[in-house]
């Protein structure tokens, strides 16, 4: 049901609330039968409001963005074309706004991950002052970013349940500045082994491989852009298992790893 046609059914319920009230069936019931078309007329308009926030937001797969179901075919940021532009003094300006349905506890969080990247790189993340593009940082249903530059008003969603810690912070900002995950990079056969019977059913998707730019780092089982051994999984059995050794930790990183801010500044040429 769509805003238009939502807003014509409480018109014409309106239109015979006031045709109830040239009819003399008495004074309660004339109040009665307006308070209760008024009240169905904001309950309508509030769900037609919900219905078009909804369809506003990205489809989601996992915790990437995509403006369309079919887009997910197609590897959206494995080229510079994706990335936010160098200025001249050498630092890459990325504008952004944050929602106030944040507290000030939410959100110093996500300004502190978006400190983190001005620490350590040439990466300077700045309140929009009529940017056309943008990040725009809202609570919605989960975690989840587009990646790369996409253009216009880009959202990002750090779930004010269940998002909003450093390490996600951070892991969705990369994301917005290009990077996958790491469990899908290209090399990624040659570190650890995929156990698709383990993956619960419907989410295999989590870990196509891609052909990412690797920027001549190594595979780095301490990126905050790695997973852990049981993403995913349908049966509480692990889903990916390093090689050679099985026994190494991974996807517990807490932080951006040395590699994260190693590629981040090759990317954008710190």
């Amino acid at each position: 049901m769509t805003t238009t046609v939502c807003m014509n059914l409480c018109e014409r319920l309106l239109g015979i609330c006031f045709i109830h009230m040239l009819i003399d069936f008495g004074q309660f019931i004339l109040v009665l039968t307006y308070f209760f078309i008024t009240y169905l007329h904001v309950y309508l308009y509030l769900s037609c409001m919900k219905m078009t926030r909804v369809k506003e937001e990205p489809f989601v797969m996992d915790d990437i963005a995509y403006d369309s179901v079919s887009e997910r075919n197609a590897d959206q940021c494995t080229s510079r074309g994706c990335l936010w532009s160098r200025s001249a003094d050498g630092n890459v300006y990325v504008p952004y706004t944050i929602a106030s349905h944040y507290s000030s506890r939410e959100r110093s969080i996500i300004e502190r991950g978006l400190q983190s990247f001005h620490d350590v790189s040439c990466i300077r993340f700045t309140q929009r002052t009529g940017q056309r593009d943008y990040l725009s940082i809202q609570s919605h249903n989960g975690c989840y970013s587009y990646v790369g530059r996409r253009g216009s008003a880009q959202s990002v969603s750090l779930d004010r349940q269940g998002c909003l810690y450093h390490n996600t912070v951070q892991h969705e900002l990369l994301h917005a500045l290009g990077f996958h995950h790491e469990q899908c990079r290209s090399d990624r056969d040659q570190h650890i082994r995929i156990l698709w019977e383990n993956i619960q059913s419907g989410w295999e998707y989590a870990f196509d491989k891609i052909d990412t730019l690797n920027l001549n780092t190594p595979y780095d089982y301490n990126s905050v852009m790695q997973y852990h051994r049981y993403a995913f999984s349908g049966n509480n059995k692990p889903t990916m298992v390093p090689i050679p050794n099985a026994n190494v930790e991974f996807g517990t990183s807490t932080e951006m790893s040395k590699n994260d801010i190693a590629r981040l500044n090759r990317l954008y040429k710190c």
